[in-house]
């Protein structure tokens, strides 16, 4: 609901941070949730958070009913313009971007009252450019957050292969690294990227991704989910995320191709994004029945669904920049007490081998997704052991309460 804006002012005397981010996600809403709960918790601790946020899915690319302004447990959420495109072309993805980075710069410029310190976060990486204006005409410390290193992961993909378009890009994000009073990132293997472009490694503050425990609850089954999509007693591997180029889905298509024959088996794949049309398609031409597409679910729902997994899957596409990448799903799915099926390399398989909380597999080899699938299935005892070292790994070492203190003590140090 809209917030009284006087009322509001009086408040600022305390802390103010203000996020320019594109696709911000609230309890209700789909897609990753890291800065609603780092936000509401900063705000628990006596500090004030605004949000710029689209008016439009970044998920589903559909207009959200949300209203131009709301407050979320004390977050002031605005509202900015956004070509509504993001499900489209790349072309049409960049129209998005580009349009809110301008609409966003006039509602920070214009909506938002003082503020103490201004963040942006990449990607998409255009956002960022409007944070850093804004902390410039404001003379506000500019934090610069890397989720993950764009353009670095569309070059690898082959998404942007213009030479011109490539150098404008890497001029932007060496401008933005220069200009940023302190860098955060949310995996250790961007500390090492940043300090190689040049930036100060005292400059840099490491939070990582990681999960609200209080979320999930390891003991639960899912039987609701079970009984609405008919799953009964099968083993089930849930993919809860995006459904994106990058994300790789077709690994798990081919996989359940490979397992069509075996019914006791299903795949549940819980999410939506611009591959769902083409990968729901390719299941029916393929005449797979143990494929579900649930469609987008609120992040709310996510617990539910990852009860009902008997293992979970993360994959990303087999490329270099990949591997530096610490995904949000993975430790949901550790928090869920779920084993994980991990094709991605790198950090997080690192996290997983450390936690001996799931098993890798190549990114590129659906036979042996398969064959890890039918072991976890065939040794059901030894899964669960999986899941529930997985869980207790997480909590001690990757619990959103710790990083929430973390993400606190490092807005208040800028203000001082």
């Amino acid at each position: 609901m809209p917030l009284d804006f006087n009322l509001y002012s009086k408040l600022l005397s305390f802390m103010h941070t203000l996020l320019i981010h594109q696709s911000f996600v609230g309890p209700d809403g789909s897609g990753g949730t890291r800065h609603y709960e780092l936000a509401k918790r900063v705000i628990a601790n006596g500090q004030n958070f605004t949000v710029i946020a689209s008016d439009v899915s970044y998920l589903t690319g559909k207009k959200t009913d949300s209203v131009s302004e709301e407050s979320y447990d004390g977050i002031r959420v605005l509202r900015a313009y956004t070509y509504p495109a993001l499900s489209g072309s790349f072309t049409g993805r960049l129209i998005s971007f580009f349009s809110f980075s301008v609409t966003s710069f006039f509602v920070a410029l214009f909506r938002t009252g003082k503020v103490d310190v201004v963040m942006g976060t990449s990607p998409p990486i255009f956002q960022s450019l409007s944070a850093c204006l804004i902390a410039m005409l404001r003379r506000r410390p500019f934090v610069l957050e890397i989720r993950d290193l764009w353009p670095e992961f569309i070059i690898d993909m082959g998404l942007l292969k213009n030479p011109l378009a490539v150098r404008l890009s890497r001029i932007l994000e060496n401008f933005l690294y220069a200009r940023a009073d302190f860098l955060l990132v949310n995996s250790p293997a961007y500390v090492d990227y940043l300090v190689e472009k040049g930036v100060a490694k005292e400059c840099i503050t490491f939070i990582p991704n990681g999960v609200d425990v209080s979320m999930f609850d390891p003991t639960t089954g899912g039987k609701q989910i079970r009984e609405k999509f008919g799953l009964k007693e099968k083993f089930v591997i849930v993919y809860a995320g995006a459904i994106g180029i990058a994300n790789n889905l077709d690994l798990l298509i081919d996989a359940a191709k490979e397992m069509e024959k075996d019914a006791e088996i299903c795949f549940l794949i819980v999410g939506d994004g611009k591959e769902r049309t083409r990968l729901q398609a390719k299941t029916e031409e393929l005449n797979l029945n143990n494929v579900i597409f649930t469609g987008a679910r609120p992040k709310s729902e996510i617990p539910d669904f990852l009860a009902c997994a008997d293992a979970c899957v993360a994959i990303l596409q087999d490329i270099k920049m990949f591997r530096t990448t610490y995904p949000n799903k993975v430790f949901d799915y550790m928090a869920a007490g779920r084993p994980v099926l991990l094709a991605i390399d790198g950090v997080i398989r690192e996290v997983v081998e450390s936690a001996r909380g799931g098993i890798f597999v190549s990114p590129s080899d659906a036979k042996a997704l398969a064959d890890a699938v039918w072991f976890l299935s065939a040794k059901k005892s030894e899964a669960k052991e999986m899941g529930l070292r997985g869980y207790d790994y997480v909590r001690k070492n990757f619990n959103r309460e710790e990083h929430a203190k973390q993400f606190a003590a490092f807005l208040q140090k800028i203000k001082k």
